[in-house]
């Protein structure tokens, strides 16, 4: 019987240490130790929709951070090899795109997605997505 890789989910806090660097002392810990559980024990490590859409606006707020840069930043970490998108490849789509809907209203509608469920919504701009529908 082969062992069970050992999976994390992180939550905002530690993506947001990850984007900005700061305070550099929780920065050097969170790298440390996500480094230790994948060297270590083999672990894999991911985010959330939930807890991108979160370091996006975290990142804008709190550090002054613009759109594009948080953009950038959290696909630099999302390729990293310590934390992936826990919905997988598409997440890069949806941090490329700039057209269009935006970010949450992207990562909303990937959210629903692989469960089949069509998304409702009042916003002309997300009702253009693919799975989206206006109500």
């Amino acid at each position: 019987m082969s062992p069970v890789t050992p999976r994390y989910g992180i939550d905002t806090s530690v993506l947001v240490r990850l984007l900005t660097g700061e305070p550099p002392e929780d920065f050097e810990h969170c790298v440390s130790r996500l480094r230790g559980l994948i060297e270590n024990d083999g672990a894999e490590i991911f985010a959330s929709n939930q807890v991108i859409g979160e370091a996006y606006v975290a990142v804008q707020h709190h550090y002054g951070v613009s759109k594009t840069d948080a953009r950038a930043g959290l696909t630099d970490v999302l390729r990293s090899g310590l934390v992936s998108p826990m919905n997988g490849r598409v997440v890069f789509e949806i941090l490329d795109a700039v057209e269009g809907p935006g970010l949450f209203d992207r990562l909303i509608a990937d959210e629903y997605s692989p469960a089949g469920v069509e998304v409702l919504t009042l916003d002309r701009k997300m009702a253009s997505l693919p799975g989206v529908r206006g109500l």
